[in-house]
């Protein structure tokens, strides 16, 4: 068995590409089933956020499990093979580890160290949990992942500062005005991202904040933990209108912010800065085209983070450093675990026969009472486990290696486990 991802993150392909295989948080499940029956995929999770499109898998056939993923992710996007390949990638076995763990510790975001990324591996492991796609080889993958993620955060200062897509945004925003003091800010959406987004402009002194939501109840939440005021789509026009800055993070799939809305709100020559960090965009492309107004998008936005990635190199070597023990763990504990079903197998037939023997000894032994019989019992089950305990050792620590195998091998033969 292989584990395996195969994905296009922010990296390898356009926001363009990414933006085509997005997945909707509430669709995720159905990806995972749908992986989930292929042939070649014993397990399966599916980490899909604004920078990443990633297929986890444990295959028997490497080549035969890329094929599936690639199918998928062509239909997903509606996209051909030839379009697709430049912007793909996969890696399988220790690299497909290490990749997971690096994604974890914030080291492969456009935004050194962010923070958001750690939630969103644990949402798509427990996703794939609950839908029967991550079983015990993903289960340990994500597991221990979650483990760098943590310890990468406690034990250094890599996600010190600008740690999130939505503060990034923001700071972008600053940095380019200058000041978001008495400014007018518009945030169409309220999930997570727009609550990030929410919390950094009212932290970083913006003049006003309206919060503009397709469901009113969770916009007016956000809105009383900023102090913000609070509107449902219906008047994202009336918002449009009043706002110096927007800030576009929906996970509605969508284009919510269409060229008619700000061609009918814009006032000409009054300057209007809009970002957009929603995958797909939630921002009509030919609005970039109107006189006075800019807009940002998720390229922009990893250029701008990049200027800052030498100010933490030192701990992204501190962060790696992290990775590559953790690395070390997983693969000891993947090869112990592969042993164990030869050593319970082993065990078993071990057990069989003690119990075989007993029943061939019954007569014999029908005159001890009950706490003898135990003893005799207690004996026997003592010896056996004495005698294969340096076996079931030495199987357990040599997996993985030539030696292991050689080990794995003989037990087979000489015990009939085959």
């Amino acid at each position: 068995m292989s584990v395996l991802v195969i994905g296009v993150n922010h990296r390898s392909g356009p926001l363009s590409v990414l933006e085509r295989l997005a997945i909707a948080p509430d669709d995720v499940a159905k990806a995972v089933l749908r992986l989930s029956s292929q042939d070649n995929l014993r397990e399966v999770a599916v980490l899909s956020t604004c920078e990443r499109m990633e297929i986890y898998g444990v295959a028997e056939r490497f080549h035969g499990a890329y094929a599936d993923v690639r199918d998928f992710l062509c239909e997903l996007g509606s996209i051909s093979s030839d379009e697709l390949y430049p912007h793909v990638y996969s890696r399988h076995e220790e690299d497909a580890a290490r990749h997971l763990f690096e994604v974890a510790a914030g080291l492969d975001s456009a935004v050194l160290g962010e923070s958001e990324i750690l939630g969103q591996v644990r949402s798509a492991w427990q996703v794939g949990h609950d839908e029967g796609g991550v079983r015990s080889t993903l289960d340990l993958l994500f597991r221990q992942a979650l483990r760098v993620g943590k310890r990468v955060r406690h034990e250094t200062a890599i996600g010190q500062g600008t740690a999130s897509i939505s503060h990034a945004a923001v700071e972008m925003v600053n940095d380019r005005l200058g000041s978001l003091g008495g400014k007018r800010v518009l945030v169409v959406g309220a999930g997570d991202m727009g609550v990030g987004v929410a919390t950094s402009l009212h932290r970083a002194g913006a003049g006003s904040i309206v919060v503009c939501n397709r469901t009113a109840s969770r916009g007016e939440h956000l809105a009383g933990l900023v102090a913000a005021t609070a509107v449902g789509f219906d008047r994202l026009r009336e918002a449009l209108a009043e706002a110096d800055v927007v800030v576009a993070c929906t996970a509605s799939g969508e284009s919510v912010v269409t060229l008619e809305d700000v061609q009918a709100t814009h006032q000409p020559g009054r300057p209007l800065l809009i970002v957009d960090i929603a995958v797909p965009r939630a921002v009509a492309r030919p609005v970039t085209a109107l006189d006075d107004v800019t807009v940002l998008d998720l390229d922009d936005l990893r250029d701008w983070a990049d200027r800052g990635l030498t100010l933490r190199a030192g701990e992204a070597e501190h962060a790696m450093a992290i990775v590559d023990e953790e690395l070390e763990r997983f693969s000891m504990e993947l090869t112990a675990r592969q042993a164990a079903p030869l050593v319970a197998r082993l065990h078993e037939q071990a057990e069989q026969v003690r119990v075989g023997e007993l029943e061939r000894f019954a007569n014999r032994l029908a005159g001890l009472n009950e706490g003898q019989r135990d003893v005799v019992d207690a004996l026997t089950h003592a010896i056996v486990a004495k005698l294969l305990h340096e076996p079931s050792v030495r199987l357990r620590h040599d997996a993985g290696t030539p030696q292991g195998e050689r080990n794995a091998a003989a037990v087979s033969d000489l015990f009939g486990l085959h």
